[in-house]
């Protein structure tokens, strides 16, 4: 099965590592590319190319503000990928509950003086 273009997918948007950073930094507010470039220390193209993947796939929105571009998030287009995370987040913590009781079981079964030479 053929892989979905970056420019169309956001999952494979947010994939590249230099995206994920572009986003992390636009959830602390609006910025320019400059203020971008300065805050992640890569170069300006490198930066509006970034960009140009997000604002495809609707991650980030911009607007013109005199002579400059701003940029922000849009969380609501990484929505699908917090759903798809969700459904393993609940998995595991499924796992961690069951391996707690397991943990707690095998602690009720040691000697008492055992106990409190294990517990912190």
């Amino acid at each position: 099965m053929a892989r979905a273009a970056t420019t169309t997918d956001t999952f494979n948007a947010v994939a590249e590592p230099q995206r994920r950073r572009i986003l992390d930094v636009l959830t602390e507010g609006e910025r320019s590319v400059t203020a971008l470039v300065e805050e992640l220390g890569l170069s300006q193209p490198q930066v509006s190319k970034h960009l140009r993947v997000l604002r495809d796939v609707g991650a980030v929105h911009v607007r013109e503000a005199s002579r400059r571009r701003l940029y922000r998030l849009n969380a609501q287009a990484l929505k699908p990928i917090h759903d798809w995370v969700a459904r393993y987040e609940r998995f595991w913590s499924e796992r961690f509950d069951r391996l707690d009781t397991v943990v707690e079981e095998l602690r009720r079964q040691e000697p008492p003086d055992e106990r409190t030479e294990n517990t912190p």
